[in-house]
Parts: structure tokens; sequence; C-alpha cells
């Protein structure tokens, strides 16, 4: 059984994993989003990787340098030893412009001894449709693609060229480099010039996680998950995506296998609310100015996803030519949910539209453009909240009244309430709580079940919905209210199972869900923290933690039975609500900094 034991690298722009032995298998250069170099994820006979090979006598161990991006793998045999420091360069150069561009660099560091490795370099460009070639040529191996699109790829290295392609052995004698970049390097490529990347690298990421805010309990965690959604942040736009991968399934195989190389509108709340309060106003900017970006003008429909350079058509199509992770077919590229109609959205973008107002100061221009927004938002939800639709799972057959997107539209008016009293338009305001309470109403009239004493799924159900946990998170309903508690505790009982959440448990399109969607564990954790069962969030929080990977990583599902990790890998909705949850867990915990100070005032 294969779990998902790898690191992920980045800068940005682009991302690669790493697995525990060392080996290269994902990558998409020049961005996240372009076709992949190395997909042996996807195919362990043609997908293509950079796999270190030692003999069976080495210890292979692996570890992030601490509070940072790069990722150490440390082979032992004896006196022999070796590190290779894997990272995609990210610091400021001279002209204060930030560097980072589509290359990986892997840092062979010697230890001690003279260990003895093979490198297996087997690129393949454009998702190995087409064969890729390599040849020496001056001073770097070049890959490329022999037909369809023209597509290369760049290795350099102090290292034998001859001895890389021919994966003749290598002894370790000193500190070498493997570069392998989209660009052809207009510089000298040397060892030097790579560790001093290395250190600007290393002097970023440390300096970017010091200046997180710091919270009592956790702070590791916090970090790690931190560093994780920096990581699956776009420079040029602002955007983040959804994970790193595509078509990673939740099951062993199972069909439900997507890309998730694109940034899902719903995500960003809770993407601003997280990076907020660790104190990244920066990145909160960048985004929040993202999602304004592509909020469309006056009556055109506004999509639940974007491609990071704001792409709105997202295409789905199926490589057949892959036999798939674990032989998960099909293989996706693109995702035809981006044409879904889901009515939580709007509710998503007024949460983002109300925190640009209470965050940030803006331009007189900006604030009649985001008030022409709202103004068009609040009539879209108007037109729209009493009509079924897709639901935040993007479930692909008939459209029901789910109660989590009615709950959404209602939070789309109360933001909008809240932004019209900032902006001192009373009238308004009146008007739109009028409509927040009649929707509010309706909800609380067709959407509980007195047969089961639930919140349940869409109207008229008696099927639980994990997502229903977070009407008290958004405010619909207080947490202490008794229907809140019944609902937590109706939807602990049926989804829960051996400590994981399934999502719902009712048939979708394509069956029963077999496996645990990890973030709606976390969502349960908040919510009996939030009702008073502070005991036994903390303690099922702990014991969540301890399904991650070697790294701490997470991917967007987990196994009930074996807790190995599925789905699409490092996701960012699941370091998101981990990140909250440990928060909460540590909300009135003193931190020892906040501990010397009471001291020293007491």
């Amino acid at each position: 059984m294969q779990n998902l034991n790898y690191g992920i690298i980045g800068n940005c722009r682009s991302a690669a994993l790493i697995s525990d032995k060392g080996n290269l298998d994902w990558c998409c250069l020049p961005d996240f989003d372009s076709s992949s170099i190395f997909a042996k994820l996807l195919d362990t006979n043609i997908g293509g990787s950079f796999e270190i090979i030692v003999d069976e006598h080495y210890t292979i161990k692996q570890s992030y340098i601490k509070n940072t991006a790069v990722l150490c793998t440390r082979f032992s045999k004896g006196d022999n030893v070796f590190e290779i420091h894997d990272f995609m360069p990210r610091y400021k150069a001279e002209n204060n412009e930030r560097y980072n561009p589509p290359d990986i660099v892997r840092y062979l560091k010697l230890i001690s001894g003279k260990p003895q490795f093979k490198i297996k370099y087997d690129a393949k460009l454009e998702f190995a449709r087409h064969n890729t070639i390599h040849f020496i040529e001056e001073d770097y191996i070049k890959s490329q693609t022999t037909e369809g699109e023209y597509d290369s790829l760049y290795l350099y290295s102090n290292l034998q060229l001859e001895d890389i392609l021919n994966q003749n052995a290598h002894e370790l004698n000193e500190d070498s480099f493997i570069l392998m970049s989209y660009n052809q390097k207009l510089l000298n490529q040397t060892t030097e010039l790579q560790n001093l990347k290395l250190q600007k690298t290393l002097a970023y990421w440390l300096d970017w996680s010091y200046q997180l805010t710091s919270y009592s309990q956790y702070q590791p965690e916090i970090i790690r998950s931190a560093l994780t959604l920096k990581l699956l942040s776009y420079d040029k736009t602002g955007a983040v995506l959804a994970a790193a991968t595509t078509s990673l399934p939740e099951s062993i195989g199972d069909v439900r296998n997507w890309d998730y190389r694109f940034c899902w509108i719903r995500d960003s709340s809770m993407v601003i609310n997280i990076m907020n309060m660790l104190g990244k106003s920066n990145t909160v900017e960048r985004f929040i100015n993202f999602i304004i970006d592509i909020i469309p003008d006056k009556d055109e429909k506004i999509q639940i996803m974007y491609g990071i350079n704001r792409q709105k058509q997202l295409n789905e199509e199926t490589l057949e030519h892959l036999a798939g992770y674990e032989n998960s077919t099909p293989v996706r590229i693109g995702n035809a949910a981006y044409t879904q109609k889901q009515n939580d959205i709007f509710g998503v973008l007024m949460d983002v539209i109300l925190q640009r107002f209470q965050l940030f100061t803006t331009s007189l221009e900006n604030s009649e453009y985001l008030w022409t927004i709202t103004r068009s938002i609040v009539k879209t939800v108007e037109k729209n909240w009493q009509k079924p639709d897709k639901g935040i799972w993007e479930i692909r057959a008939e459209d029901k009244h789910f109660t989590f997107s009615k709950v959404l539209c209602w939070v789309a008016i109360d933001r909008a309430i809240s932004i019209a009293r900032i902006i001192r338009k009373k009238k308004l305001e009146q008007e739109w709580i009028w409509l927040a309470n009649k929707i509010k109403g309706d909800i609380l009239e067709n959407a509980w079940n007195e047969k089961v004493q639930s919140f349940t799924q869409y109207y008229g159900s008696e099927d639980q919905d994990a997502a229903n946990l977070l009407m008290g998170i958004y405010g619909f309903i207080d947490t202490k209210d008794e229907k809140y508690i019944s609902t937590v505790k109706a939807i602990e009982k049926e989804l829960c199972h051996d400590g994981l959440m399934y999502r719902y448990k009712n048939s979708d399109d394509f069956g029963i869900p077999s496996s645990s969607f990890t973030i709606c564990t976390f969502w349960l954790i908040n919510s009996l923290n939030a009702i008073g069962e502070k005991s036994n969030a903390k303690k099922m929080f702990n014991k969540l933690l301890t399904y991650s990977n070697h790294l701490g990583l997470f991917s967007e599902d987990l196994d009930f039975k074996t807790k190995r990790l599925l789905g699409n890998f490092p996701q960012a909705y699941s370091h998101l609500a981990l990140i909250e949850t440990a928060i909460n867990l540590s909300k009135g915990v003193l931190t020892e900094d906040e501990k010397v100070l009471e001291g020293i005032h007491g």
C-alpha cells in the first residue's frame, strides 16, 4: 500500500513533490497549471521521475529544515553520509525584485565518507503524451518532446552529464548540485552559486515564518501548514490553489479524480481569515484583489472557480494514456465543475468584500466599485436564493435546495448589511435586513427536521451533511443555540466513524462516498469546541494530527480503516482548517512570551 509520503517544495510559481526516498515524482513547469515534466505519481511506468538510487544498506530519513520550505533527505551507510537539499529558489534579488524562476535545485551536501549513488533522470514532458529525448548540448542536458507541442527542459550539474544520462555510479567527494530549469540559463551554473541560492532561500522562508503570529499551542503544526498554504499561492495574480496535483483519487480504484490546480472562490474567505490571523496582511490583500479582479460586471455569471491566471474556461480532458495513481482512472486535466451553479458562492464573495472594507483602506474609486459589486450580488441572491443548486460538494446530478447553500445566501445579505452600515447607506440597510430575515425564516422552517432533531442536507431530507457544522461558524445561528448543539451531535452520530468524518453518507453521482473528507473532521472538532466539549475536541484533534504524513502534511481525504492519505495533495482546505482549529483550541492559553509579560506586570 502506497501512502502520500511526499514533501512539497515550491516558490509560489510552481511546486514539486519529493518522496521519502528522495525521488522527484511530480512537477509541472513553468507554472502550477502547466503540463507535467515528472508524473510518476500518475503512472509508475511512463509518467517520468528523477530518482536517487542507493544500495539497500543505506537508511533514508527526511525532514524539512525547520520553519522553511527546503526539504532535506539524508542518506546514511556507516560513515558514508550525504544529504539532498531540495528547493525552488525564492528570494529578493539585488534590484529588489523577487527571484522565483521555474527552477528546481537538488543540492547534494557531503556530510562524511565517500557515499555512492546513481541517478535515474527520466523527465517526461507534456504529461508523457509523446516521447521525450535527452541529449548533451554545451554544458547541459536538454530534454525535449519529439512530436506534438514543442517543450524543453534544461539540466545543469557539476557531476558528469554522461554518467547522469547513462545511470552510472557517482561517488560524492564534495558538495554538488543538479539544477533543472524550464529556461536555458545565461550565467555559468556552479556549486557555489547554487549554495548561495540555497542560503538566500532559507533566509527568505525563515524570515517569513518568524513574522507569523505566535500561538500558545500547536505552533509547529501552524507554521508547517502556513508554509504549505504559501507554497500553494501563485505570485503572479495572488490566487491560492486547492492543491498542487490532479487526479489523485478520493478512494483507490474510484473515479472521483479531479484536477485541483485551480482557485476555488469558496476557499477564499477562509484563506483570508486565516492569513489575517497569522499576520500575513500582504498575502491577504493580494488574494482579496485576485477575487475582486475576477468578479464579473453586472449580471454576468459568477463562477465557483477560476484558473490561477484568471482563466474562465477550464475545459476538462481525460489523459487516457496514463494509468492513474495505483491504476485509479480517469486522469483528468481541467475541471468541468467551473460551469456549475452553486448559490453558496455569493455568501463567500460578500464575506471577502466585507473583509476588504474592514481590513484595508480603500480609495473612493475602489469603494464605489465594491459597492456596485455588493448591490449586484444582493440582486443576484434575491433572484436565486429560492432556487435549487448543486451544493458545496458539487454534486453533478439533479439540483436540490441544499441547506448550506441557503445559509450562505443569508451570509451574503448579512455581510451586505454590514457594508451598507460602514458606508452609511441606511435605506438599503433596512431593505436588506428584511431580505436576510426572510431567508433565515425560510431556512429555519424548511431545513430543520423535527424527527432527527437536526438541520439536514437539503429541504425535506433526513440526511446529514458536514457542511451544516459551519452554520455556527458563519454566524447564522448561535453556537449555544439548542438547535445548533442538536445538529452538531446528530451530524457526529451519523457521519463520524472511527474518529473521522464523512461529508455525507447518502448516495451521489458516483455511489456512496467511501473515504473521509479531511476538512470535515476539523469542522467537527471546531464545532465540538464551540458548543463546550473542549476536552473531547482537543483529544480528537491530537489524534487527527497523527494521521498526517511523516512531514505533517495532509491531503484531501483519509481512508477510514487504514488512515492512509487519499485525494489531491497537499490540500489547502485541510491545512486552512488545521490552522483554524489549532488557533481556536489555543484560545485562553498564554504563550510563553505572554506568561513572561504577565509575570513582569503581575
